[in-house]
């Protein structure tokens, strides 16, 4: 379809587009400021004047609505208006950083520098796109702008994803949601947060995503009204004593509803929490602690808290400096309400995360470093100490920096913060790395405790050590902080080092015994006699006494390889295995010219015929199906983009595949038996295994099926939920 372009209007949008923009930035501009960004809006409309996105508008759409997003939802400045503008021009045009430098300054040019650095991320091989991530973090310790405006780049490319192919759809999103989403979370932009990922759902898993929305929609009038109800006497309260506020009630995300369900094993219907009421106090700095603990016992004077779910972050802040109290109190309706209380400043820094840090920096309620100050120096450390490769880095860095933490004491009461679960070993190593090498133990609270005790909120620490401590490759189980991490792989690989030089020299002795030479090939016939992969593994096996010496003899060095000849590889092997069962590998069409690639269906998400599938390329050449809502299909998506294959089911159904279906119901008499008969009897479906608990009347079952593909398994469940007393009946990964 050829759509007709009209110049005219589209220069009329541009301009209302950046019109918008100035009227956004005007509260902040300086002297020269306007001029500065109306000089950097026209450089990219030229540069960018022939160019169309992927839904046919102009290309300068994508730079403007960056710039918006940047100002109005993280609320940055100036500079990075500049950035946001210019950030593809020297990637995609022929302007060249030097002139960035020249017309717009230095840190103008340093950023897009950082921002055209992290663009090519996506188009190269795995460890090059784990590379790149590496390279963005860094320009992270130097200019977080970088990563403010990439967020707000990604978050445009995910509101505008509808235009892009399925396949770069996926990609697109299962990266997000590996590192934009988390990231995003880390810098305190929690409605980017949110929004990211819903729109992730949205792409992966859309069925669910309107279905969820659909109900938000539906039961949105209840809410109001129920709001509305929850909150007059509060207002009342408040106005009596003279606090200026502003009480607002909003949903949650689609993705946290669906992560409640999935967690919690629960309908739509039962999430207590659907909804949380904000209440925003307008009060000077000095009284904002007072003044959030007044208003919460004003509130629990009219409902019952839950003393389970009190989260004070107003007197210790998140790493990420959101500040906030929440409790969740019970409604006269038997609801469970959450309340989020909170100051004005406190506010903006939860909706504008870092950006607002900058603004409050002089007057720091805390002095000194914010919480997320230390956590860009961590990440800094983490950089700069980190001899991973770049995978590994990767899924250390998403291990470490993105998870909530536990506040631990040391024997002088200094606060040490670190991440959750995180143990007596981390919080050694997080003293010093010397101390954490030694380390024999530690007493928390005065009690003797092993390397692996998880620290608890409040924990007072102190370790021992002793010069004769080693770590040991059992001490990776016991850390999760990347630090202890790194430095115990550190000291395992020298000392791994060290016994492969003993081992090299017990070989050379046994070799000159022999008469054999150390040539390559006899070093290859050796490693294949023993079956290890590297030359250091196999000193490293001798000087351990897991090879022994006495077992290398000439006749390793003379036989011809015949042991290999015999062996089926493991490729035709599988062709033997498919030809014995019969199974024709027609069934799936990957590609256009691939239809008879040796396929397998990954055991973490088991999809069936029916599911939105991918394909994706194994190290041995196989091809692994995975569904593409799966958890470690993100994981594969984002880190190995070149290695996805788009895939899809034919409609031939002779493959039988294997579902789980989560049955719950009042327990009776024969209520298996009618289960049973209905799966095996009606509809010809083999049953792999079947467990039911009961317990008070109630009953829980989980049957594991071979079905044909989802239709079938719809089929199943709705026959199985007509049986009487029974009550829900799902599928389960």
């Amino acid at each position: 379809m050829v759509t007709t372009i009209d110049p005219e209007a589209e220069r009329k949008e541009i301009l209302r587009y950046y019109r918008r923009l100035l009227r956004y930035a005007k509260p902040f501009l300086k002297d020269n400021d306007a001029k500065i960004i109306k000089k950097a809006f026209n450089t990219s409309v030229e540069a960018h004047k022939d160019m169309r996105r992927k839904s046919g508008e102009p290309y300068i759409y994508h730079p403007l609505a960056v710039a918006q997003i940047a100002v109005e939802e993280i609320g940055l400045g100036t500079t990075s208006i500049v950035a946001a503008l210019l950030h593809d021009v020297v990637e995609d045009t022929d302007v060249e950083i030097a002139d960035v430098e020249r017309e717009f300054g230095p840190s103008v040019a340093r950023i897009i520098e950082g921002l055209t650095k992290i663009s090519g991320v996506f188009d190269y091989g795995s460890s090059q796109q784990a590379e790149n991530f590496r390279k963005m973090l860094l320009t992270l310790s130097d200019d977080v702008r970088v990563i403010l405006i990439k967020l707000a780049d990604r978050l445009h490319n995910m509101r505008t994803l509808d235009s892009m192919p399925r396949h770069k759809q996926l990609k697109i999103a299962s990266e997000t949601m590996y590192l934009y989403a988390p990231l995003a979370h880390r810098l305190g932009l929690y409605a980017i947060k949110s929004e990211l990922e819903d729109l992730y759902l949205k792409y992966t898993d859309t069925e669910t995503y309107k279905d969820i929305s659909n109900k938000i929609r539906q039961t949105r009038s209840a809410r109001s009204k129920f709001i509305k109800d929850f909150i007059s006497p509060i207002e009342e309260e408040l106005r009596k004593y003279g606090f200026k506020f502003n009480i607002k009630g909003r949903p949650k995300s689609i993705y946290s509803i669906l992560k409640k369900i999935k967690k919690q094993n629960i309908t739509f219907d039962e999430i207590y929490d659907l909804f949380a009421i904000r209440i925003t106090l307008d009060v000077p700095l000095e009284n904002e602690k007072a003044a959030c603990w007044q208003v919460y016992s004003i509130i629990t004077d009219f409902y019952q808290p839950n003393p389970d779910r009190l989260r004070d972050w107003v007197n210790t802040p998140k790493a990420n400096g959101y500040e906030s109290l929440h409790t969740t109190v019970m409604s006269k309706s038997g609801q469970w309400v959450e309340v989020q209380i909170r100051t004005k400043r406190m506010d903006e820094i939860a909706e504008r995360g870092y950006a607002a840090h900058w603004k409050y920096k002089t007057d720091s309620a805390h002095g000194g470093e914010s919480g997320l100050e230390m956590w860009i120096n961590k990440v800094r450390d983490m950089l700069e100490n980190n001899t991973a490769n770049a995978l590994e880095f990767m899924d250390e860095f998403r291990k470490n920096l993105f998870v909530e933490e536990v506040f631990v004491f040391t024997p002088k009461g200094e606060l040490i913060i670190l991440p959750d679960k995180a143990t007596a070993l981390d919080f050694a190593f997080e003293i010093h790395s010397q101390i954490g090498l030694q380390c024999l133990g530690a007493k928390v609270n005065q009690k003797l405790v092993p390397l692996s005790y998880k620290l608890k909120n409040g924990d007072q620490v102190e370790i021992l050590t002793s010069q004769k401590q080693k770590p040991n490759e059992e001490w990776l189980q016991y850390v999760v902080t990347s630090r202890a991490r790194s430095r115990i792989k550190e000291a395992l690989r020298e000392e791994r080092k060290n016994r492969a030089e003993q081992g090299k020299i017990m070989l050379d002795r046994r070799l000159e015994q022999l008469h054999v030479q150390d040539t390559q090939v006899n070093m290859n016939k050796l490693m294949a006699f023993f079956n290890v992969p590297s030359l250091q593994d196999l000193h490293y096996r001798i000087a351990t006494g897991h090879i022994d010496i006495k077992n290398i003899k000439e006749v390793i060095f003379t036989a011809t390889s015949e042991k290999g000849a015999s062996m089926l590889d493991l490729k035709s092997f599988d062709k033997e295995v498919q030809k014995i069962r019969g199974v024709n590998s027609d069934m799936l069409v990957i590609g256009e010219d691939t239809s008879n690639m040796a396929y397998r269906v990954a055991t973490c998400c088991n999809p069936i015929p029916g599911d939105d599938v991918f394909g994706f390329q194994t190290e041995d050449d196989g091809i692994e199906i995975h569904r593409t809502n799966c958890q470690r299909g993100i994981e594969l998506m984002s880190n190995y983009g070149n290695r996805i294959i788009k895939a899809k089911w034919t409609d031939q159904k002779e493959l039988a595949f294997l579902a789980g279906i989560r049955i719950k119901g009042t327990d009776r008499v024969g209520l298996v038996n009618d289960l049973t008969r209905i799966i095996s009897a009606s509809l010809k479906v083999n049953m792999r295994s079947i467990t039911i608990d009961s317990h008070d009347g109630i009953f829980e079952g989980n049957i594991m099926v071979f079905v044909n593909d989802t239709s079938h398994l719809e089929k199943l469940i709705q026959r199985m939920s007509k049986v009487n007393g029974v009550l829900t009946v799902e599928r389960f990964d």
